[in-house]
């Protein structure tokens, strides 16, 4: 059994632990949290919740950490940590940062003889697979991404760290006349502005500047600044009401030309449609959690991304089940 250990029990740890639920091949460990470890109740009978500050004292009785928390000021700073007492995966999706982030956890890992796999999830993940997969298929063409319609967790999350936020969910919306254009192989040039649309559904505080914590959500870099964003205010029972899912999805689409003279168009599309963001995203956590096992019983160390994992190290299956059932 592939011991597992979550780090955040938000709605993504909540999916993680779903996830291992569901593969006969990993048993959840222990919880770890930065809140009061008594206000958290887990669902998987006899295990227990621990202050994150107590995690390394688990070290040799976890394989690998799947840490939940969020990109925006929590990942950068406690996955390097946990890579230098343990195997660790996270989901980190600020796409402008990866790089930073890949070499600071690459440097713990190789440091302290541990795997790390960062920005796994299906976009960073699963559609960064794709994207590699259409490239090199189809050299001669044009990469578009579209997301949602859908609740982003990193987007709500980077909203309710804002002073004076309660809670808050920011849907990601396609531009329809931008994808059928795409669909159609237009090979439309796109800005940011013409892809997606922000919308911010947010719960504040008695009394908070509502106009103050309207522009920090508009000018966020990273986040909002680059699209038309529309801010919401809204009390938190229309919140719970009318907001209370998470689903997500979208396409990654890429038309290209082949043959003697291009003359030939096609079009490849690879997309999702997501009931529950956290809980398929916690799938692929747990799936590449089981690669990490696998890599660190091998004695490899380091970082790695999707891109350096090859598909059989996600499987429970044998080479031999994969090659009958699966090719």
């Amino acid at each position: 059994m592939i011991k597992i250990g979550i780090v955040g029990y938000g709605n993504l740890g909540k999916g993680v632990e779903a996830a291992v639920k569901n593969n006969p091949d990993m048993e959840l460990v222990a919880v770890f949290t930065r809140r009061n470890p008594e206000s958290v109740n887990v669902r998987t009978p006899g295990v227990k919740v621990y202050p994150f500050d107590k995690i390394a004292d688990f070290k040799g009785e976890i394989d690998v950490i799947v840490n939940c928390g969020g990109s925006a000021t929590d990942l950068p700073v406690t996955t390097p940590v946990i890579a230098e007492s343990f195997n660790v995966i996270d989901s980190f999706d600020t796409h402008a940062k990866i790089p930073e982030h890949f070499a600071n956890v690459d440097k713990a890992a190789s440091d302290n003889g541990n795997i790390a796999l960062i920005s796994v999830g299906w976009d960073p993940g699963m559609f960064s697979l794709n994207r590699l997969y259409m490239n090199s298929i189809l050299p001669d063409g044009k990469d578009y991404t579209f997301w949602g319609r859908g609740v982003s967790q990193g987007h709500s999350d980077a909203i309710r760290r804002i002073d004076g936020v309660v809670d808050a969910r920011q849907y990601t919306v396609p531009v329809e006349s931008a994808v059928e254009s795409v669909r159609r192989g237009e090979n439309p040039e796109l800005t940011t502005r013409q892809k997606h649309t922000r919308e911010c559904y947010v719960v504040v505080e008695d009394g908070a500047d509502k106009a103050k914590i309207e522009e920090e959500i508009k000018t966020m870099p990273n986040y909002f600044a680059d699209y038309d964003t529309t801010v919401n205010f809204i009390s938190e029972e229309e919140l719970q009401r009318d907001h209370a899912g998470i689903p997500h999805g979208g396409s990654v689409i890429r038309s290209g030309s082949t043959g003697m003279n291009l003359e030939t168009k096609h079009t490849i599309e690879y997309s999702l449609k997501l009931e529950s963001n956290p809980e398929f995203t916690g799938s692929v956590l747990a799936a590449y959690a089981r690669a990490a096992y696998k890599l660190s019983q091998k004695g490899e160390t380091g970082c790695r991304t999707v891109f350096d994992i090859a598909p059989a190290e996600l499987s429970i299956m044998s080479a031999e089940e994969m090659r009958a059932h699966m090719l």
